[in-house]
């Protein structure tokens, strides 16, 4: 199985600088892909390198910007219906929309919907009375076009969305609060939510992240996951059924030393490496 890595760099209506951050993550990632290719020695990379395949998106005319769903969406399309494992990295959140747009479709039948764990410190079904009503990267849910596949949250900070409203959404949400005190039931629903599920999609929206462990967000919400929260997590899911990896709202404007720089490229190899070296994960 090849792996598509896709960058599309679409950052309208919310965190503007995320952009950059997929435009970074690209060239840090060829660069690894490069260094890979040129050791005389052998490494665990070359478990993955020769399977890589990159895309990149850039949104530098207008009429790209017009048609970014629809590219979207066939780029999506033609990646599953290769068979390939698929690494998303989108800029703001509302750049995997065209991911949820093709999921949607397999959500019609129920032995084919995959199960999206979704890393996130926010709920993306925001409809207060202060938030636009047009699409944005805090309500792009609520615009997919067909039926949501199933859902569950793992890491949010929301503290105004009742529960019978996230539930009309969400199969299961938990949040920050909850892991703080006792993450092994999250931890066991996730697993075997992932057991039973015929495909398997991560969603990591960077804010999931504690800002004191990852800085590079435009809207960061403090109480959040460490690095190794959202490993276990990953673990967790993790099986030869996990389909693909979405990434996004990396502003590395905001980031420090490179540190949320480095957890992504770690974290993308690592998944790389999840998916060639064993199908659990290591």
């Amino acid at each position: 199985m090849k792996t598509s890595v896709i960058f599309f760099p679409f950052d309208l209506f919310g965190s503007s600088g995320s952009a950059a951050g997929t435009t970074l993550l690209a060239d840090e990632l060829l660069e690894v892909l490069a260094d890979n290719r040129r050791e005389t020695v052998a490494t665990r990379a070359a478990a993955y390198t020769p399977h890589v395949r990159i895309r990149q998106f850039t949104f530098d005319t207008l009429d790209k910007y017009q048609s970014w769903r629809r590219d979207g969406r066939k780029a999506v399309r033609q990646a599953l219906r290769r068979g390939d494992f698929l690494i998303w990295v989108a800029g703001n959140h509302l750049g995997a929309l065209p991911v949820y747009d093709e999921l949607a479709g397999l959500a019609r039948s129920p032995a084919e919907a995959p199960l999206v764990v979704q890393f996130d410190a926010h709920l993306d079904v925001h409809h207060f009375a202060d938030c636009t009503r047009e699409l944005s990267h805090g309500n792009f849910l609520l615009h997919c076009a067909g039926p949501l596949p199933p859902l569950v949250n793992v890491g949010h900070r929301e503290l105004l969305l009742p529960d019978d409203y996230v539930r009309r959404f969400y199969r299961a949400a938990f949040p920050a609060s909850a892991l703080a005190v006792d993450a092994e039931p999250a931890r066991k629903y996730i697993a075997e939510a992932c057991a039973a599920a015929p495909r398997i999609v991560l969603d990591i929206d960077c804010d999931v992240f504690d800002p004191t462990f990852f800085p590079a967000v435009s809207q960061p919400v403090p109480f959040g996951l460490s690095p190794q929260q959202v490993l276990a997590f990953v673990q967790a899911a993790w099986s030869e059924r996990v389909a693909g990896v979405l990434l996004s709202e990396f502003d590395p404007s905001r980031d420090q030393h490179d540190r949320s720089l480095a957890t992504l490229v770690w974290l993308l190899e690592y998944l790389l490496l999840a998916r060639y070296e064993s199908p659990r994960g290591g």
